[in-house]
């Protein structure tokens, strides 16, 4: 009996020891917190799971300024646009409504262990292209032979690639050191057209791309000023008395002409 009981005793203890020297089982992340790239104003959420949270507390912070965002389910930041939920289990989510540019950057979902675990997810905010409003482009008129600038500004996140090309799909005309170039399209802010002719009036477009949809374009209008050319098909038209006659005379001109017929005698004559 004696033997029995202490035998019992022995098994207690050793419990008792196995317990003391059992490692806790410390909260774990199941998968890595995503990466983000999303177009300003739309929404966006980040997923942290935990495992064996038990009494320890989520927290969401913002890595880059340091500024906790909320802790569990309890907004910290006074930002309208964040909010935190929990499905009850494991799962938390950062919530990020109308994003903007200032929130790009690092966000971290970390756990107060001791030392603490964290976990951190970056998020990109890109913005469309636009192309800035230029008063210039409705004014673009030059003499046959003078030289323009067309000047297209865009705006973006990443940084807009510019590209012109004719709207009609016609070459545009680079002219430097005497020698002339010939390009369905040209990449740059600034298209420099020089000794500009008659032919390379018409409209010029300006269109912004970055990979961010959508892409945008602007017309710019170029014209080009010039003497009125005049072509006669028949100098010497001959009809019977009494009938009629037609007398065609084509006149190319930038602005349009204003065409007057005059006889030989001088008398002026409009019809």
């Amino acid at each position: 009996m004696a033997a029995r009981k202490l035998a019992a005793l022995f098994a207690a203890v050793l419990q008792l020891c196995l317990c003391q020297i059992t490692p806790e089982v410390l909260p774990e992340f199941l998968a890595p917190l995503e990466n983000h790239t999303v177009i300003q104003g739309r929404d966006v959420s980040f997923t942290c799971v935990v495992n064996h949270l038990q009494s320890y507390r989520v927290a969401w912070i913002k890595s880059d300024s340091r500024a906790i965002l909320a802790i569990h389910t309890r907004m910290v930041t006074h930002n309208p646009r964040l909010s935190v939920t929990h499905n009850g289990h494991n799962t938390w989510k950062l919530h990020i409504s109308n994003v903007q540019k200032n929130d790009s950057g690092s966000y971290m979902c970390q756990v107060n262990t001791d030392p603490m675990r964290s976990q951190m997810g970056y998020m990109e905010v890109v913005i469309p292209p636009d192309i800035m409003d230029d008063e210039s482009a409705n004014g673009l008129v030059t003499h046959e032979g003078g030289n323009l600038r067309l000047r297209c500004v865009a705006t973006g996140v990443p940084k807009p690639t510019v590209t012109w090309k004719r709207e009609d799909g016609r070459k545009i005309v680079l002219r430097e050191d005497g020698q002339k170039q010939l390009l369905d399209t040209y990449e740059g802010e600034t298209l420099e057209l020089t000794g500009v002719q008659r032919q390379e009036m018409g409209t010029y477009l300006c269109i912004a791309s970055s990979g961010v949809p959508p892409r945008v374009s602007k017309r710019y209008t170029v014209s080009v000023h010039f003497e009125p050319l005049i072509r006669v098909t028949n100098q010497l038209v001959a009809a019977p008395v009494d009938s009629d006659v037609v007398l065609q005379c084509y006149v190319e001109a930038s602005p349009q002409a204003m065409n007057t017929w005059y006889r030989d005698s001088g008398e002026r004559n409009a019809w």
